[in-house]
């Protein structure tokens, strides 16, 4: 287990690596290749040429490419100096870029946004791993029953509505209509019940796509397990149907849906852009928007960062609990 762990970690290290270069690159080498003046893009188009030139001085601009790759991961690890133009601007580890329009490090205000989105991620997952298991089951179990249909016409349906349709069909229907919810949206520390009642309905929202797509591949990975000869073996033996299912079924069935949660979760706690959107809620996706519209880059650059460790970490912690559901895991 100890061996099979410190690889998984390693593994881990050589991808954030990767992960960090290739954002470098998109970012940086790209544009210039393309012939765009990357100081322009960190400033706006309407920067006076002192404020550009100023920029690309404190950013390196005109320096190796090695230069710049190590100034930029050092920014990460230990923080980084911008100096030029006539001031110096330090920005603290983790140093994710500074904005030059707002004046602000990129990390703080990152930091600031993060808990709406995760708190957004978490209880979400919670409802759909909970609903969408459960459907997914119950119509493996009654496989062609009315339940079966039902459940699956649900399920196709929350697959194919957007979140924004159903986003505002709900509040339209409990917030402005039946005024069952509030929809205003309450730091947590202000108010636990505000808090959950802004909440509520994002999650439900949220929850309905995955729940879906969760139940479809939960049915049809348990029905093929149902078919396999360990499962006859155990039902000969006279186990019970509950130990048949929740013990040597299920277990086998958490696999795809590990696989399936690490990605969706690492990708929900990067910035549920068109849920917090919707509902209007200050998260990582409204500050990538704001970013897009007020062209401010670095914001950018920092949640494709958060992003890309988010669904790393996420990997990593599914790796982690393959080895727990399935010791063979752990010899390859």
């Amino acid at each position: 287990m100890l061996a099979y762990l410190i690889r998984r970690l390693f593994a881990a290290a050589v991808m954030l690596v990767v992960i960090i270069m290739v954002v470098f690159g998109i970012f940086f080498l790209v544009p210039k290749w393309a012939g765009v003046d990357i100081a322009t893009s960190f400033v706006g188009k309407q920067a006076d040429p002192a404020a550009v030139e100023g920029v690309r001085q404190k950013l390196g601009l005109g320096d190796p490419i090695y230069a710049q790759v190590w100034e930029f991961f050092k920014g990460i690890f230990a923080g980084r100096t911008y100096s030029g133009g006539g001031d110096t601007i330090h920005c603290a580890a983790p140093c994710f870029g500074y904005s030059f329009r707002s004046e602000q490090a990129v990390w703080p205000v990152l930091t600031d946004r993060f808990p709406v989105t995760l708190g957004l991620a978490l209880g979400a997952a919670v409802l759909w791993l909970v609903f969408g298991i459960a459907a997914g089951v119950l119509s493996a179990l009654k496989r062609g029953t009315l339940w079966d249909r039902g459940a699956m016409v649900v399920a196709l349906a929350g697959v194919s509505l957007p979140i924004y349709f159903t986003g505002m069909l709900s509040l339209a229907i409990f917030a402005f209509g039946l005024k069952w919810i509030d929809a205003q949206y309450v730091p947590l520390d202000d108010s636990f019940s505000g808090w959950l009642g802004g909440m509520i309905l994002p999650w439900i929202t949220l929850a309905f796509l995955y729940a879906a797509m969760y139940a479809r591949i939960t049915r049809a990975t348990m029905l093929e397990i149902l078919g396999e000869d360990y499962i006859r073996t155990a039902r000969a033996k006279g186990l019970k149907e509950q130990t048949v299912i929740g013990k040597h079924a299920m277990r086998s069935t958490m696999t795809p849906i590990l696989t399936m949660l690490g990605m969706d979760l690492g990708a929900l706690i990067g910035g549920a852009i068109l849920t917090e959107s919707t509902f209007n809620l200050p998260g990582l996706g409204r500050a990538v928007l704001d970013a897009i519209r007020n062209q401010d880059l670095p914001i950018i650059v920092g949640v494709t960062l958060i992003t890309s460790l988010a669904v790393l970490v996420a990997n990593l912690v599914v790796d982690i609990l393959y080895a727990v559901i399935d010791p063979r895991v752990r010899l390859t």
